[in-house]
């Protein structure tokens, strides 16, 4: 696909939409390029830490429910990491009218570390305007929904919010364990 296309799914509110995403989560992103090598070295401290923390839960026999939440979010970690560690290596730059090619005499579009991550889940519920006597915002267009993700996006936020909602159920401990 080229940067910027897409096709519909079940519908216009379903789609996969190309785009390719320099920092984090639905496209927010740190300055230049020393704000890449940070969130690609924080991703990696991340990555190790729950790794870490995985382990000893696997370890103590924890809660089966908290090693899949702790394992969602470190998978979706990962995938990030992944890309933005070596997708710039391995594709040329996507443009609106070409599609990137795999290992391009040369290199790819950026190095080690400085690579995109690709977003493609698209889901634009609902479009209309705010009403005209709404202060800041009255009569702009807005859209329900926008942000544009991928899988490994999804996998952290299911895991975060698991741990948000269920964390008495998840921490637990087993009845009859002191503290």
């Amino acid at each position: 696909m080229c940067i910027g296309q897409s096709f519909e799914i079940f519908g216009p509110w379903s789609q996969i939409h190309f785009i390719e995403n320099n920092g984090m989560a639905f496209g927010m992103e740190f300055a230049g390029r020393f704000g890449k090598i940070f969130l690609t070295v924080f991703r990696a401290i991340a990555i190790g830490a729950i790794g870490w923390y995985l382990y000893t839960l696997i370890k103590k026999g924890a809660n089966k429910w908290l090693v899949v939440v702790m394992s969602l979010i470190l998978a979706g970690a990962a995938g990030n990491l992944i890309d933005s560690a070596f997708y710039g290596l391995i594709f040329s730059e996507s443009t609106p009218f070409d599609v990137a090619q795999i290992f391009p005499h040369g290199g790819g579009y950026g190095t080690f570390l400085h690579g995109k991550v690709v977003d493609m889940l698209y889901f634009p519920m609902m479009h209309g305007h705010f009403p005209a006597w709404l202060p800041f915002w009255g009569g702009e267009e807005f859209e329900f929904f926008s942000p544009v993700f991928n899988i490994a996006d999804s996998s952290i936020t299911v895991g975060v919010l698991a741990l948000l909602v269920f964390q008495k159920k998840l921490f637990a401990k087993p009845e009859g364990i002191e503290k």
